[in-house]
């Protein structure tokens, strides 16, 4: 499958942005509920420099996109820092800031939506490339979202779960962190990861064609 630059500045643009701006809402929103440390180390900022990772949001997305198609690509940018600990009542705030990213993910969804609306045939921002970057933001921001969502530890999904599980039960449930990744990197390789994906996808084009004029 041939990358063009046309085509690479199509996806790049959308990527980074879907992937930095769900890192910087996780520090905003630790922040809110107490924890300053992403703010200390210029982490809650939309400076996308600040938050590309060379291999997750460079590396990773374009060779799956070259190897595997568009719908498979994701990626993550550096880690936001969060210390749980220094939230205010850590076990609930979790649930927030977990779900801050996906939210992020959604909202900006939401936000391409109205440019593929504006810049499609007459549109007040007739543009066919733009049209298409916006295409492609919608796509990718929703299957982050999507799969952020999966209750996988270390993904937001699998901290959501343990914020609301039971204090042993969410215990045991965090001791999968280690092997989260090895986990989500297993999945890839199977058409379980898709299956799983795609109906959370779903329902979220769902929400935003439930939205006025779009």
């Amino acid at each position: 499958m041939g990358l063009s630059l046309e085509t690479a500045v199509l996806w790049i643009v959308p990527v980074v942005f879907a992937i930095t701006l769900h890192e910087a809402a996780h520090g905003y929103v630790a922040r809110h509920f107490g924890d300053r440390t992403a703010e200390m180390l210029g982490r809650i900022t939309l400076n996308p420099l600040r938050h590309i990772d060379p291999v997750g949001t460079v590396l990773v997305p374009a060779m799956l996109y070259l190897t595997a198609g568009p719908q498979y690509v994701f990626g993550w940018a550096k880690p936001v820092p969060v210390n749980f600990g220094n939230l205010r009542q850590p076990k609930r705030d979790m649930l927030w800031v977990a779900a801050a990213g996906p939210l992020a993910n959604f909202a900006m969804a939401v936000l391409w939506a109205v440019l593929v609306r504006v810049s499609f045939g007459d549109g007040v921002a007739s543009s066919e490339g733009l049209m298409r970057m916006a295409s492609i933001g919608v796509m990718i921001n929703l299957w982050l979202m999507a799969l952020n969502l999966l209750p996988i530890p270390p993904l937001d999904g699998g901290r959501i779960a343990v914020s609301l599980l039971p204090r042993r039960l969410a215990a045991a449930y965090a001791r999968l962190e280690p092997f989260g990744m090895m986990i989500l990197v297993a999945l890839m390789f199977t058409p379980l990861l898709g299956m799983l994906v795609r109906p959370v996808r779903d329902v979220g084009a769902w929400l935003i064609g439930l939205l006025p004029g779009l």
